[in-house]
């Protein structure tokens, strides 16, 4: 009974056991079909794998061909400059050797060149200076020369013009001593009416005569002479009644009765009216004006 039992319970457990075997191999023929399927992919990754390999050979095969070449060219290129590396090196030399002779020959010219151009500068600045010496000594001469024949002719005009004037006031004392002569006359017969030209042009001649002595030198042969001849007359002069009015260096006031002519002066101050200039004096007889004066005033600006 118990076999019975057992023989159905073992062939279940063997029909189980090979479905599970089956279920394996199953599992393990899809595994490999995979596996395979992998496989030939893998290969087909390999054939072309190796195509590239192939490829990349030749590619590097041809890059070291030209890699040779290249190496082979810069060889030559190296040897080339080399070469003219040498021979520039060599013109380099020639031309510095060449050069320094020039520049050593340029230098002896320059500085014998030098040393005329110095010896010729200073015969030159010598000479110009001898010229200017001896030019400068002529001008001084014939300046001194110049300056000393104004000085004696000026001298000399002065000296002339003082015997002129004593001269002519001379003739006026007498023309002055003949007119109170007259002037005695007229008093003895007053409807004779007196005439004043001669005092006015005595007047006008003291002025004349008063201005050019202060210009004069005081050491003027005959200056002092006519100083007190001048003197004299005017003392005749007053003697007769006549009055000769002082206005020079004096303040200008718009009440004189003149004729004025005003000049702008930077030496005054402003606005400030001096009479610098006597053209005609102001001439009064007996106390009352016979002739007006004629004046320049120079005014403060």
């Amino acid at each position: 009974m118990k076999k019975l039992i057992l023989i159905p319970v073992l062939l279940s457990a063997i029909i189980i056991f090979a479905q599970k075997q089956k279920t394996e191999q199953q599992k393990q023929q899809q595994e490999i079909v995979s596996l395979n399927q992998k496989l030939n992919s893998q290969r087909v990754s390999i054939v072309q794998q190796k195509a590239e390999i192939a490829k990349l050979s030749l590619k590097s095969e041809n890059q070291n061909k030209q890699i040779d070449s290249l190496k082979a060219e810069t060889n030559q290129n190296i040897e080339n400059i080399q070469k003219i590396a040498n021979d520039l090196g060599t013109k380099i030399q020639q031309t510095e050797t060449s050069a320094k002779d020039g520049i050593s020959k340029l230098d002896k010219d320059v500085n014998q060149n030098k040393l005329y151009w110095i010896i010729a500068t200073l015969a030159t600045l010598l000479f110009g200076g001898v010229i200017y010496w001896l030019l400068g000594k002529r001008i001084a001469n014939s300046k001194t020369d110049v300056e000393t024949q104004i000085k004696n002719t000026k001298k000399s005009l002065e000296e002339e013009s003082i015997k002129l004037d004593s001269k002519l006031v001379e003739m006026l004392d007498t023309q002055l001593k003949l007119k109170q002569e007259e002037k005695q006359m007229v008093s003895a017969n007053s409807t004779i009416e007196i005439d004043h030209s001669l005092a006015l042009k005595v007047a006008d001649e003291i002025v004349r005569i008063h201005k050019n002595l202060q210009q004069m030198d005081a050491n003027t042969k005959g200056l002092k002479q006519l100083s007190a001849s001048v003197k004299r007359i005017q003392d005749n002069f007053a003697s007769n009644g006549y009055e000769l009015v002082e206005m020079l260096g004096k303040e200008y006031n718009e009440g004189m009765k003149v004729i004025a002519n005003f000049i702008p002066s930077e030496e005054l101050d402003k606005g400030k009216q001096i009479i610098t200039r006597i053209i005609k004096p102001q001439v009064n007889f007996k106390n009352e004006m016979i002739q007006s004066a004629q004046i320049e005033v120079s005014v403060g600006e």
